[in-house]
């Protein structure tokens, strides 16, 4: 699979559009210089050895950083006014290529909008570039939690859901369309953009798609009654019985915000922590003070020990860092050589983990617990992309859902993005080269 090389936009009509939006913003807000935009055309992509063979995938020409949201409405309509691609960015972390600007053109960094607007009875509205963290510390001094969080609990609320799609909290809420936004406020590709509100199902079309059907400058979550929570690290000698006990913990009531679990040569690339002894398989999980107890009881059972148990926002948000992504990404820097990884589900994670391991050679499960089908990142030694498709058609064989995470462009639902975006972006301005053809994905690579 080859990305796409898109032309860079006339330097006319970039400069043009830097003295508008200097009049508009103010010059503190608007950047042409080298360092900015070297910052601004690159993300967290080169996770992905599939995607960083093929970097750099565009280079910004103009960066522009609104403070508010309606602010990030009036640099999107300078920017579609004068024909110039917006490539919307909150910090950047995500892990393939979405924020990077294919294009060319203004990139819209969002990361200095973090006004949180309101903390509300069951609800926090807060500007795109507000992070995770700070709705959550904002919710707690009401009593109230959200639902749910990326594991990077510094991205941003507009980051998460335009590109996120679940997190710490999903074993009890799901996915981010279940129900988690429950209002936005976007920004269409015209002339005259403005905020456009739109509330309950009517979000779902903006999630999950990198911009590419409107620009999320504000955004509405559900919260809920707070909870004390405890980080809670327990090990094992073989990680099968670690795997296995993570079925049981998902079922704990209340239920966990988080159970993870990795084999010894993953766990071992962690941070070093205490509750992480070497070669030992590590299980971690961010639970309700009330199941410790069983928690406890059942670890022992199963042959494990319990290594700690930490109260406060500070050891619950360090095992969410140590969830989903981050294993893989520790095991990277850890080791000399390079790793890919694949997105995978099912029973098979756990009944028939050795086959798993084995589709690929040396590959390794982190495996994340959810209620009704364990999911994971199988990751193995890196040679070439046609690794990744090569084992597809054997995870199929065993039961095993799975998902290319090294893929840039929108592949949850496209077809109703696209039908949205030929009118809330006539001009194909918004994000290029993420919201490519069927044809363009079809066979895998």
């Amino acid at each position: 699979m080859t990305i796409e090389t898109l032309p860079a936009v006339d330097a006319d009509r970039v400069t043009a559009l830097t003295h508008e939006l200097r009049d508009l913003l103010g010059a503190a807000a608007v950047s042409d210089e080298t360092a900015a935009l070297d910052r601004a055309s690159i993300d967290g992509s080169e996770m992905s050895p599939v995607v960083k063979e093929q970097l750099p995938l565009g280079r910004a020409q103009l960066v522009v950083t609104p403070t508010t949201a309606e602010e990030i409405a009036l640099a999107v309509g300078a920017a579609t006014r004068h024909g110039v691609p917006i490539t919307p960015r909150g910090k950047g972390t995500g892990n393939y290529g979405q924020a990077i600007p294919m294009a060319g053109g203004l990139v819209l960094d969002m990361s200095k909008a973090r006004t949180i607007v309101e903390i509300g009875d069951g609800y926090a509205t807060a500007d795109a570039g507000a992070t995770l963290i700070a709705i959550e510390q904002a919710a707690n001094k009401t009593g109230q939690q959200l639902l749910m969080f990326p594991s990077t609990v510094q991205s941003t609320i507009g980051g998460f859901v335009s590109g996120g799609s679940g997190g710490t909290g999903s074993i009890k809420h799901g996915m981010l369309h279940q129900g988690y936004v429950t209002a936005l406020d976007v920004v269409h590709a015209t002339p005259d953009a403005a905020l456009v509100h739109v509330e309950g199902t009517d979000t779902e079309p903006y999630l999950h798609n990198y911009g590419t059907t409107g620009i999320i400058a504000r955004v509405t979550v559900a919260l809920e009654p707070q909870q004390a929570w405890q980080a809670f690290y327990a090990s094992f000698e073989d990680f099968h019985d670690a795997f296995a006990l993570v079925r049981s913990l998902v079922e704990l009531d209340p239920i966990p915000r988080l159970v993870s679990a990795d084999v010894p040569t993953i766990a071992d690339a962690l941070p070093s922590d205490t509750a992480l002894p070497p070669g030992r398989a590590s299980l971690r999980a961010i639970l309700d003070p009330t199941t410790v107890v069983e928690a406890t009881r059942l670890v022992e059972a199963a042959g494990g020990t319990v290594e700690a148990v930490r109260e406060g926002i500070q050891p619950t948000m360090k095992v969410s860092m140590t969830s989903y992504n981050h294993p893989i990404e520790w095991l990277q820097k850890a080791a000399t050589e390079t790793y890919f990884h694949v997105e995978v589900s099912g029973d098979a994670l756990i009944d028939r983990v050795d086959e798993v391991q084995q589709v690929y050679p040396g590959a390794m499960l982190h495996l994340e617990g959810q209620r009704g089908r364990p999911i994971g990142m199988l990751t193995a030694p890196y040679t070439g992309a046609d690794d990744v498709w090569s084992g597809f058609t054997r995870l199929t064989a065993l039961g095993v859902g799975f998902h290319n995470p090294h893929q840039w462009f929108v592949d949850y639902m496209p077809e109703r993005s696209r039908e949205l975006a030929a009118t809330t972006d006539p001009n194909g301005l918004l994000n290029p080269g993420k919201l490519v053809e069927p044809t363009v994905v079809t066979g895998g690579k």
